[in-house]
C-alpha cells in the first residue's frame, strides 16, 4: 500500500520525495499548503503535532499496523530502516549517516532558512544584520561540507539519508546567495545527486 505523504514544495519537503524515489516506495502525495495556513488543521495536526510538514502515514508500518512520523529527519530514519536502504546496520558505517544527518537537522537548513526569512524584509535596517548573521553562517557550514567532501563521492561515504537530507537544502544553493563555484567538491556531490534519475524525480514530482 501506498505511504501517504504529506508536504509541500520546501527543502524538508523535498528530502522526503527523493528518498521515496529513491528507496522506490510507492506513494501518494497529500499537499499541505502552509500558505494558507493547512498545517494548523486538526487532521493535520494528529499526525504532526508540531504543525510542520512533511509528515507520513505508512498503511503498513511496524507488525502491519499503519504508523505516521513527523519530522523530516524521523521519517528519513524510519524509511531507512523499514526498507534496509541508506542506512547501514553496522553501527561504525551507522555512525557518520547519523552526524551528518544531524549536522543537516541542526545547521544547514535552520541556517540558511534564516537567510530565506532576511531576503524576505523589506525593511533595509531589519534585513542588515540578520543576513550578514545567517550567510556567513551559512556560507561556514558550506566549508564544512566541501572539507568533508574532499577525497570521498557522499557524505557517509556511500549514499545515504544524509545525502537525502542535505541535498534538499544545497537544491536552493541561489537563493542562499551561495555560489557553487566557491565550494568544488560540494559542487562535484551536488552534481552527482542531481543526475541520478531517482533523485530528478524526487524534485519533479509536483508537491503544490
Amino acid at each position: 500500500m501506498a505511504i501517504e505523504f504529506y508536504t509541500w514544495n520546501t527543502p524538508n519537503g523535498r528530502k522526503i520525495s527523493v528518498a521515496l524515489e529513491e528507496m522506490d516506495l510507492p506513494y501518494t502525495v497529500r499537499t499541505v499548503n502552509i500558505g494558507e495556513g493547512e498545517q494548523f488543521a486538526e487532521s493535520f495536526l494528529k499526525i504532526s503535532p508540531n504543525n510542520k510538514i512533511p509528515a507520513i502515514v505508512d498503511p503498513d508500518g511496524p507488525g502491519g499496523a499503519p504508523i505516521s512520523v513527523f519530522e523530516s529527519g524521523a521519517i528519513l530514519l524510519y524509511l531507512g530502516e523499514k526498507t534496509g536502504k541508506f542506512l547501514p546496520k553496522d553501527l561504525r558505517e551507522r555512525i557518520p549517516v547519523l552526524e551528518w544527518l544531524m549536522f543537516q537537522m541542526g545547521g544547514f537548513g535552520p541556517m540558511p532558512g534564516q537567510v530565506h526569512h532576511y531576503l524576505g524584509l523589506e525593511n533595509e535596517a531589519d534585513r542588515r544584520y540578520g543576513l550578514e548573521r545567517y550567510s556567513k553562517e551559512t556560507h561556514r557550514l558550506y566549508g564544512v561540507m566541501d572539507r568533508r567532501l574532499a577525497g570521498r563521492a557522499f557524505f557517509a561515504d556511500n549514499l545515504s539519508i544524509a545525502d537525502f537530507a542535505i541535498i534538499g537544502w544545497a537544491w536552493r544553493h541561489e537563493r542562499h546567495k551561495v555560489d557553487l563555484a566557491e565550494f568544488p567538491n560540494v559542487r562535484r556531490w551536488y552534481d552527482t545527486m542531481m543526475a541520478r534519475p531517482a533523485v530528478k524525480r524526487g524534485f519533479e514530482v509536483t508537491l503544490n
